[in-house]
């Protein structure tokens, strides 16, 4: 269903001054190069974008504080301060996601000893395993799986695919997309004598074999917190011995590996392709940018920064901004890759250099 706004109630929403005809009607947010009709909402907080609105039937804008509007060109517009915020409340209003019928499908299978709270909507060929919970107004699209004694606070919405191992806690309010697999095993192995790996870490050279890889069983658990939201694809496993736990408030993106007894703390930003290894520890408000590595055991202190593709070997401090391989402070990371730039230039330089002492010592042999 098409949603409608007044202009005026768009400028309440966003907190935003309204200039001009609140009365217009809008029923789609726009880009200024994607204008359909005269209903559209243009959504132009940069002021580049303005004069792509000359010549089109779009009447009612969404502009930055510092805009400059031709007389003529908008019958209204709302003025806000944080573009991309006012972006994030805008697109809010007019989402229109798919849900799922409020029951449970004839074809879901719902084992003894579920607790469904109040309001929930479970889909076709959904699977909920034994002592589940599921809190109330909670959504489960088609053929995800559910593990038994799992828990699933309130609100919580539940994409196609997605499987959710045994004992696995969702908290309030979480997303979790297309396809995610929250609660696998964890990879963990060992051999009977002393590996590849072990001695390569103990010597710096690699004194053994793996020989007869045993495995390592996976007791724990995945703990996720209130109002995560995590991608398609990504993957979540679950701890040794103790929980692997994403705090209250972080987002994860696509095709994340997360590995046992990973902790994340509250607040993190964790980009798609980004990869933590066992027992690492993710502090608050941590943003790993995309294919970030991280390696086990490592520490990530609180509002750390990592520039993609960096490769994290050993700790972060808090409020440092890290980039390479292996990752260090951004002004030093940039610093050699100027200094690779110049490697050029340097061997021409020693080139002609060279050349010059040649043809001096040839020049005094000549002499003697």
């Amino acid at each position: 269903m098409t949603k409608q706004f007044k202009v005026s109630e768009i400028a309440e929403a966003l907190g935003g001054k309204l200039v001009g005809n609140g009365n217009l009607m809008v029923n789609r947010v726009a880009h200024p190069a994607d204008i359909t009709g005269e209903h559209d909402l243009a959504l132009a907080v940069e002021k580049s974008l303005l004069p792509l609105l000359e010549g089109t039937a779009v009447k009612a804008a969404v502009v930055a504080g510092d805009a400059e509007v031709k007389p003529g060109l908008l019958d209204a517009y709302v003025i806000v301060g944080r573009g991309r915020f006012a972006m994030a409340k805008l697109t809010d209003m007019f989402n229109d996601p798919v849900g799922v019928v409020v029951g449970i499908h004839p074809s879901a299978v719902i084992e003894p000893g579920v607790k469904l709270g109040a309001n929930v909507a479970i889909g076709p060929q959904v699977y909920v395993g034994s002592g589940v919970v599921i809190g109330d107004n909670c959504m489960l699209h088609p053929q995800v799986y559910v593990g038994p004694e799992a828990v699933i606070g309130e609100n919580a919405l539940i994409y196609p695919g997605v499987k959710i191992g045994a004992r696995v806690v969702i908290g309030k309010r979480s997303i979790i997309h297309f396809n995610a697999s929250i609660g696998a095993d964890g990879f963990s192995f060992v051999t009977p004598q002393m590996g590849s790996v072990e001695s390569a870490k103990t010597t710096g050279s690699v004194g053994g074999s793996n020989v007869g890889l045993v495995r390592i069983a996976s007791l724990g658990a995945v703990v996720i917190g209130d109002d995560v939201e995590i991608g398609a694809n990504t993957s979540i496993d679950r701890g040794t011995i103790i929980s692997t736990k994403i705090g209250n408030g972080t987002k994860i993106d696509n095709q994340v590996q997360i590995g046992h007894n990973v902790v994340v703390g509250d607040g993190c930003l964790i980009c798609g392709r980004v990869g933590i290894a066992g027992s690492a520890e993710i502090g608050n408000r941590v943003v790993l940018g995309g294919a970030v590595g991280v390696a086990d055991h490592v520490k990530v202190g609180d509002d750390a920064i990592a520039m993609a593709m960096s490769g994290l070997a050993g700790n972060v401090l808090p409020k440092t901004l890290v980039g390479g391989v292996p990752a260090k402070p951004r002004a030093l990371f940039v610093e050699q890759i100027y200094n690779v730039s110049r490697i050029k230039h340097l061997i021409r330089k020693v080139d002609e250099l060279s050349n010059r002492i040649d043809m001096l010592e040839g020049t005094n042999a000549g002499q003697e």
